[in-house]
């Protein structure tokens, strides 16, 4: 990088940010309070809101948001006259999975190997720290030349929606010119990339009910319909034989314009295992930026270790559809639902329930804030032109505030590249892309204020 002021500022604090990020992490801020002790997510957010006191945030207040988490929110006023910019991130994280498959502590922030490891060190309690980190470096070098409000999200991961309806409510609260998303991340490790385009998810949950009770498979195996097996055709018949997805009456015809991602280069990101096969056809940027994907994200049966000889009785599963751009997600959650139903067969009971949506979103990267920061990003990477890129994963946050302030500009970066490994095991985030995003963002409050 470049020597500037702001850069160099950026370096000298990168160890602070480093013990900051360790004792965000530490939280086990999940948002399902049924897992998770809510008191965990209470540390997290207050831990937030203590950081901007400090930094001379005025209004800072933790919102009780209507699912039952909280949200962040601060301002922190410019000079008279100026812009307002949205700074966005959240401090919930995703599940540890299997924690004693990790390296190390999942909740414990660990260097190792020139990274730094733990959940939501990337996703995106790391970008409530990049946030911070730049507002720093302006502050140090001739103030902060806009206002800037920050809001740090508690449940997005679990996609129940509360800031959403909280900013429906209070539309006055997150107003702003332009709004960065720093819950984004670049191509690869290095390359400046903002994401133009994400899909949106919608989640059904499926209950088959075949019997009063589990029946010995040996007495009445072969005539007693099987819950589970009717649910296994069930989930199925949401993928044709190349794996592509197929849900009755949603076949958008979309393709990918931009970024294209080599094959190979997502085998190995993704870490598919030789010999095996991707799923679907087109390129991989439509298939998993452009075009609806189906997983089944979970399964209610009985485990191997100590199952018995049984014709199961009921069974579920948790299945989320992601939306592309230009698809109503409200509509996909309906069409899902019906598939399941129709496809259920002999004649077994079958209900279905949406248990949570987000709508998709495409930014409009012609506003001038998009050049504001491509010149931002052309310093932090020198070398390096910014780049467009979509995203397979979804930030309903997105959509409302479209909605609520059209006339606002929408970036997405963050810290969430490939090798970062976000909701998997060994999460991390790149110090070195702390450090370049903390001041490509720092830049870019400055290039936007002047432009």
């Amino acid at each position: 990088m470049s020597s500037n002021p702001v850069a160099e500022t950026v370096a000298a604090l990168l160890p602070r940010a480093q013990a900051e990020l360790a004792e965000l992490v530490a939280f086990k801020s999940v948002a399902d309070f049924a897992q998770f002790p809510k008191s965990e997510s209470e540390g997290a957010a207050n831990w937030v809101a203590d950081a901007l006191r400090a930094e001379d945030f005025v209004d800072v207040a933790v919102l009780d948001t209507p699912d039952g988490t909280q949200s962040v929110y601060g301002c922190l006023p410019g000079p008279e006259g100026a812009r307002t910019v949205l700074l966005y991130a959240h401090y919930d994280v995703q599940p540890p999975l299997d924690e004693a498959a990790w390296t190390t502590p999942p909740f414990e922030l660990t260097e190792r190997d020139g990274r730094w490891y733990g959940r939501g060190a990337a996703d995106c309690k790391g970008g409530v720290i990049m946030h911070l980190l730049a507002l720093r470096a302006l502050k140090a070098n001739g103030g902060v030349p806009v206002n800037v409000k920050v809001i740090a999200e508690g449940s997005e991961e679990m996609g129940t929606g509360g800031l959403e309806r909280y900013a429906e409510q209070h539309p006055e609260l997150l107003e702003a010119d332009t709004i960065v998303i720093g819950d984004a991340g670049n191509f690869r490790v290095g390359l400046p990339t903002v994401t133009t385009t994400l899909r949106g998810m919608t989640l059904v949950r499926v209950q088959i009910d075949t019997l009063q009770g589990n029946l010995h498979s040996g007495q009445f195996g072969g005539a007693a319909p099987d819950a589970l097996a009717a649910l296994i055709r069930v989930l199925d018949s949401l993928r044709a034989a190349d794996g592509s997805t197929t849900v009755d009456g949603f076949a958008p015809e979309t393709g990918w314009e931009g970024l294209e991602y080599d094959e190979e280069q997502f085998r190995k990101d993704a870490k598919v295992l030789d010999g095996v096969e991707l799923i679907g056809d087109g390129s991989v940027a439509d298939r998993i930026w452009a075009r609806p994907a189906v997983t089944v994200l979970g399964i209610d049966c009985p485990p191997v270790v100590g199952a018995t000889p049984s014709v199961q009785a009921s069974a579920r599963a948790l299945v989320s559809l992601r939306v592309p751009p230009g698809v109503d997600a409200a509509e996909a959650s309906k069409l899902l639902q019906a598939h399941l139903e129709a496809h259920t067969p002999w004649g077994a009971r079958v209900s279905t329930e949406p248990v949570g949506q987000g709508q998709p979103f495409r930014a409009d990267t012609s506003s001038p804030a998009y050049q504001a920061m491509a010149d931002a990003m052309a310093v932090a990477y020198p070398g390096e032109t910014m780049q467009y890129a979509g995203q397979g994963g979804s930030i309903p946050l997105c959509n409302t505030l479209a909605s609520l302030y059209p006339q606002a500009e929408i970036l997405l970066i963050g810290l969430s590249e490939p090798e970062a490994q976000i909701h998997a095991v060994d999460e991390s985030v790149s110090p070195e892309e702390l450090e370049r995003l903390s001041v490509a963002e720092a830049l870019f409050l400055r290039n936007y204020a002047a432009g």
